[in-house]
C-alpha cells in the first residue's frame, strides 16, 4: 500500500472537524444506548405490562446484537465500501430507534433492540478507523484520544440523560432522541465520509455464511449466559447449561472454519501479532473495571442509599470530565514516544487506589461529598488505561490488519464489560448471603444490647400510636433490615477490594511486556 493511497484519507481545515464531530457523534449514539435503558426499565415494565425478568432482556437483546456484529465491521466495510456500510447503520440505528419507541409490548420491544444492536454494533469500531484515518500519521495518538472521550464518557451520560428524560417525559424518547442525531450523522457521513480503495470485492459465492452463522450462535450464546446466568441460577438451569456446550462448541468450530476457509468472515491470522495478542486481554480487563464500576456505584447509591438514578447517575460526571481533560494529555506523552506499557501500569496502580479508596469508604449512609475524589481517580486511571491499550494493540499491525484488531479490541472490551457485570452480579448475590449468615449467627436475642436495641425500637414505634405487640414485631422487622444493609454494604466492600486486587496482580506483568521504548506511535498506519 502506498502512501497516496493512505494520505488520500487525511482530511484538513474544516472537513476533518465535521468528520471527527460525525464518527464521535455514532459513537456516543452506540454507547450512551447501552447505559440510558437502565434507569427506564421499572417504567417500561409497568407501561408494557411485562415481569422484571422479561423486561431485562431490553438490555441483553441489544448487548447480543452488538457483540455479534462487532467482529464482522471489517469484513462488512470490504464488502460493501465503508461509507456506505457505516451510513447503513447509522440509518439502520435510527429507524429501530424509532420503532423501539414505538412498540406496544415486551416481544416487539426486545426484537427491535436487537436489530438496533445490530445497527450500533458497527458504529464504534468503524468511528474509530475513519476518526483515525483523517488524522495524518503523527497526530493520531490524538486522534486516539479524541475517539477515546466518546467510550469513556459514554456509558457515564447515559444513566443521568435517561433519569432526567424519564423524570420529565416518558420512556419512548430515550429513543426518540436518537432519530435527529441519526439523521445529521446519515447526511454528513454521505456527504463527508469517504471509502479507502479496497481491493475487488469477493463475489457473493464466496461469503463465508457458514462462520457468520456459527460466529452469531457463539458469542451470542455466551452473551446470553453472561447476561442472564445470575438471574436463571447459572448452571441450574438447563437452558444456561445448553448453552454453554453450545457456546464452546461454537467457538472450537468457528476457529477451525475461520482457519482454514480461504475468505474468512473474522481474520483470526492477525493474532499471530503479539501486541495485538496482549492488547486483546488488556481490552477485556479494561471493560471488566469500566463497565463493572459504572455499574456497581449505581446500584450501590440507589439500593443501599436511596438515591434516585438522575443523582447516581450525576455523581458519575466529574470522573468522566477528569477523562476528557486526561485524553489529550495522553495523546501528546504517546506522540513523545513515552512507552504505552509504563502509562498502562500507572493507569492499573490508578484504578488500584480508586477501587481501595471505595472499599474504605463504602458504609450503610456514605455522603455524596466522600465519592469525589475517589471518582476523580477512577477518571485519571480510565484515562491512563484506554489510549495506551489501543495504541499498544494497534501499533504494529499493517494495512487492513488494523481494521480487524480494532474489531478484535472492541468485542474483547464488550465481552469483558458483560464478565464484569456477571461476575460482580454472582458474586455481590453470594456474598450478600455469606455475611447475613455470619451477622445473623452473632446475634443473640438474650444479650442485652440486642434486647435494649429491640426495646428503644418497640418504643419508638409505640410512640407513634402503634400496639405494643405490632410494635414488637416492626422493631424486629427494623432490626432485620439493617442487618440486610449491613451484609449488603460488606459486599459491596468486597467488589471494590478484589477489583483493586485484580489490578494490581496485572501491574508486574504489563511492565514485563516489549513496548516501543522510546519509539513515537504510529496508530495506524493505513487502517484500510
Amino acid at each position: 500500500m502506498n502512501n497516496l493511497t493512505e494520505d488520500s484519507l487525511v482530511e484538513y481545515g474544516s472537513r476533518r472537524i465535521i468528520i471527527t464531530v460525525t464518527a464521535i457523534l455514532c459513537a456516543l449514539l452506540e454507547i450512551v444506548d447501552t447505559t440510558i435503558v437502565n434507569v427506564a426499565l421499572n417504567e417500561m415494565r409497568g407501561n408494557l405490562g411485562a415481569t422484571l425478568s422479561e423486561v431485562a432482556w431490553v438490555i441483553t437483546a441489544y448487548a447480543i446484537g452488538n457483540v455479534i456484529i462487532v467482529p464482522m465491521t471489517s469484513w462488512l466495510s470490504q464488502q460493501f465500501g465503508r461509507r456506505n456500510y457505516y451510513a447503513a447503520s447509522v440509518i439502520m440505528f435510527t429507524i429501530f430507534s424509532f420503532l423501539c419507541g414505538q412498540a406496544d409490548g415486551i416481544v416487539e420491544l426486545v426484537i427491535f433492540r436487537f436489530l438496533q444492536g445490530l445497527g450500533g454494533g458497527a458504529l464504534l469500531v468503524t468511528s474509530q478507523t475513519i476518526i483515525t484515518e483523517s488524522y495524518p500519521p503523527e497526530k493520531r495518538s490524538m486522534a486516539q484520544a479524541i475517539y477515546g472521550l466518546g467510550v469513556i464518557i459514554g456509558p457515564t451520560l447515559g444513566p443521568p440523560l435517561g433519569g432526567y428524560i424519564v423524570d420529565n417525559w416518558s420512556w419512548p424518547y430515550i429513543f426518540y432522541i436518537n432519530i435527529p442525531i441519526g439523521v445529521v450523522a446519515t447526511l454528513l457521513t454521505l456527504q463527508f465520509v469517504r471509502s479507502p480503495k479496497y481491493a475487488e470485492k469477493k463475489s457473493r459465492s464466496e461469503i463465508d455464511w457458514l462462520g457468520i452463522g456459527l460466529l452469531a450462535i457463539t458469542v451470542g450464546s455466551l452473551q446470553y449466559v453472561l447476561e442472564r446466568g445470575h438471574e436463571d441460577d447459572w448452571f441450574n438451569s438447563g437452558i444456561i447449561t445448553l448453552l454453554v456446550v453450545t457456546a464452546v462448541f461454537g467457538a472450537f468450530f468457528f476457529v477451525w472454519r475461520e482457519l482454514t476457509y480461504k475468505n474468512p468472515i473474522v481474520e483470526l491470522r492477525v493474532l499471530k501479532n503479539g501486541n495485538l495478542r496482549i492488547g486483546t486481554i488488556l481490552s477485556f480487563i479494561l471493560g471488566f473495571g469500566l463497565y463493572g464500576s459504572t455499574f456497581i456505584i449505581p446500584l450501590y447509591t440507589q439500593s443501599t442509599l436511596g438515591w434516585t438514578a438522575l443523582q447516581s447517575g450525576a455523581l458519575m460526571i466529574p470522573a468522566a470530565l477528569t477523562t476528557a481533560v486526561m485524553m489529550p494529555i495522553i495523546g501528546k506523552l504517546l506522540q513523545r514516544g513515552v512507552p504505552q506499557q509504563y502509562l498502562v501500569a500507572t493507569g492499573m496502580f490508578i484504578f488500584f487506589i480508586y477501587s481501595f479508596w471505595g472499599y474504605k469508604i463504602i458504609t450503610p449512609d456514605t455522603s455524596e461529598d466522600a465519592f469525589f475524589w475517589m471518582l476523580i481517580t477512577r477518571g485519571m486511571g480510565l484515562g491512563l488505561l484506554f489510549i495506551p491499550i489501543t495504541a499498544l494493540s494497534l501499533s504494529t499491525l499493517k494495512g487492513q490488519e488494523i481494521g480487524q484488531g480494532a474489531a478484535f479490541t472492541g468485542m474483547m472490551r464488550q465481552l469483558g464489560g458483560s464478565f464484569g457485570v456477571a461476575a460482580i452480579t454472582t458474586f455481590l448475590a453470594r456474598q450478600n448471603m455469606q455475611h447475613r449468615s455470619d451477622l445473623v449467627s452473632k446475634l443473640n436475642v438474650n444479650d442485652l444490647a440486642v434486647q435494649q436495641r429491640v426495646h428503644l425500637l418497640q418504643q419508638g414505634f409505640m410512640a407513634k400510636g402503634i400496639s405494643a405487640q405490632d410494635a414488637l414485631s416492626s422493631a424486629y422487622k427494623a432490626l432485620d433490615y439493617t442487618i440486610a444493609k449491613q451484609a449488603s454494604v460488606l459486599s459491596y466492600m468486597d467488589v471494590f477490594l478484589w477489583l483493586g486486587i485484580l489490578f494490581m496482580i496485572c501491574i508486574p506483568f504489563m511492565l514485563m511486556v516489549r513496548g516501543n521504548k522510546g519509539k513515537k506511535v504510529d496508530l495506524a498506519e493505513a487502517m484500510h
